[in-house]
């Protein structure tokens, strides 16, 4: 079973996945074979997947964003990994409901803001919705990443490998100033954590949560809320759908057309058909 996992791990490597998927993919295999009762891998078949397929859904009531990285991680094991392309092929996907994420407004972003304890939470409050960073980025941001002559922030550990630029606001930028003077990091990380690694995504996420709770906002917020709150108000402000991909860092623009369904403004600014009727 382990060289199976080495050579999986391998396959991975070479295809430029990221620690972070290889790490998901591996784990939701392993998932898979002790599910199957450690019987040899190779001696499983698409009855076996299908079987485990039904019980994340039936038993463990995973949603479908789950259920399909499952899938995902199967596929590519019994495509690449083993070499079947039987079972492969009928691994199915599940359709995932399309809901409109939730965002925050310009009042409650300053809150949070105002309810921040300390000059890092500020800082990772300010990137997630200043610099619309991913929590995996923001944890990743080296101090070198910062541009003050230029006022951009150049963003290299991103999903997919896709590096970008994205604007450094004068405040951001004094607030990240602020944590350098109070945190001193010895760098190149510029929120480094313990034992030679960078802050965690889920002190991230916490921290979030914390600065969302102490200004009295009860919806689910975390970094990523921040983020969609970047994009909506961007687009709500007139940014047009290329550039805000080239901010956000999407593959394909398909994924920015999704904030059109959450900017308010446009809608707002829709006339009704039936206020045409005479």
């Amino acid at each position: 079973m382990r060289r199976l996992r080495d050579k999986m791990i391998e396959d991975l490597m070479l295809r430029g996945r990221s620690e972070a998927t290889i790490a998901t993919y591996v784990g939701c295999v392993g998932r898979f074979i002790a599910h199957c009762a450690g019987r040899p891998p190779r001696a499983l078949g698409h009855q076996d997947v299908q079987a485990f397929l039904l019980h994340l859904v039936k038993e463990r009531k995973v949603s479908a964003v789950s259920f399909n990285v499952y899938c995902a991680a199967l596929t590519f094991f019994y495509h690449v990994t083993l070499e079947r392309l039987d079972v492969a092929a009928r691994i199915p996907r599940m359709r995932v409901p399309m809901r409109v994420p939730v965002v925050l407004s310009a009042v409650e972003v300053a809150g949070m803001l105002a309810a921040v304890e300390s000059p890092q939470h500020r800082a990772w409050v300010m990137l997630a919705y200043g610099a619309g960073l991913r929590a995996r980025e923001i944890c990743r941001l080296r101090i070198d990443d910062i541009d003050p002559k230029r006022m951009l922030l150049h963003i290299h550990h991103t999903k997919c490998g896709r590096e970008r630029h994205v604007m450094l606001s004068p405040k951001l930028l004094a607030t990240l100033r602020a944590h350098w003077k109070a945190a001193r990091p010895e760098g190149p990380e510029l929120f480094p954590g313990r034992r030679g690694r960078t802050v965690s995504r889920m002190a991230v996420h916490k921290a979030v949560k914390k600065a969302a709770r102490l200004a009295g906002i009860h919806k689910r917020v975390s970094a990523h809320t921040l983020r969609h709150s970047f994009a909506t108000h961007l687009l709500d402000a007139g940014t047009d759908l290329r550039t805000l991909q080239v901010l956000l860092g999407h593959a394909s623009l398909k994924s920015t057309t999704a904030y059109l369904h959450v900017s308010t403004a446009r809608v707002q600014s829709i006339q009704s058909p039936l206020d045409a009727l005479v």
